[in-house]
């Protein structure tokens, strides 16, 4: 049986054809204002970087630095509390009142004082001043002690500026009687005869960056082992 012979008819899909301004278009890649444009992306991004960069090293100096000061100053401050400790009851003859007296000047903002303590280890008494700098900080002045009065050399003595940028506030305790101790302004061993029982400094500082110290120094050798301190009852309750 003979019949019709099947036809098969494939159908596949148009092929799309891309003209020429189309495949251009496909094939350019990226166009000269984009490449620009990530290069000014990327060096905003560097010049971020670069800047977070400089400001944290900025900082960290700026701490560190910090750091050494308060450092710097601490040992300083520390230096004058050990001679203060180490007061020494100095005692001279008086050309004026020809009198043998204790050497001792304290003010509110100054004190003068002898110490068996040397900043350069040096044997002996030494004598130390402690001072404002008029607009610049808080000085030192020493010399040696000897034998007399130490004011003259202590004068004529070079300040060293140890403090920059501080204030002194002083105060000294004394005991009237022996149940009574109360800070003072002032004290002066031509008239009291003895030492203060302790010396209060607090270093004030001028400048918003920097810290106030306060020390407390108690002097157990305040008493001088043949002069009578003007106060009878200084030191009995010691």
């Amino acid at each position: 049986m003979s019949g019709p012979s099947a036809s098969v008819c494939v159908l596949t899909p148009a092929r799309r054809r891309l003209t020429r301004s189309q495949l251009a278009s496909a094939q350019r890649g990226f166009t000269l204002i984009e490449v620009l444009l990530a290069l000014a992306l990327t060096a905003l991004l560097l010049t971020l970087l670069s800047t977070g960069m400089y400001v944290v090293a900025r900082d960290w100096n700026d701490e560190s630095d910090r750091l050494d000061t308060a450092l710097d100053e601490s040992l300083v401050i520390l230096q004058l509390e050990r001679a203060l400790l180490a007061s020494f009851p100095h005692s001279f003859n008086s050309t004026e009142t020809l009198l043998r007296e204790v050497y001792f000047e304290g003010e509110d903002d100054s004190v003068r004082w002898v110490s068996t303590v040397s900043p350069q280890r040096s044997p002996g008494l030494t004598a130390w001043s402690l001072e404002g700098i008029a607009g610049e900080g808080i000085g030192v002045r020493i010399a040696p002690a000897l034998s007399d009065d130490p004011s003259a050399r202590l004068d004529a003595a070079e300040a060293r500026l140890l403090l920059p940028g501080y204030d002194l506030e002083i105060s000294y305790l004394r005991e009237p009687n022996a149940l009574t101790r109360e800070w003072t302004d002032d004290w002066f061993g031509s008239e009291q005869a003895s030492l203060p029982l302790a010396v209060r400094i607090l270093f004030r500082a001028t400048e918003r960056e920097r810290s106030d110290y306060e020390i407390v120094a108690p002097i157990k050798a305040w008493r001088h082992r043949s002069i009578m301190p003007l106060s009878l009852g200084a030191g009995l309750g010691q």
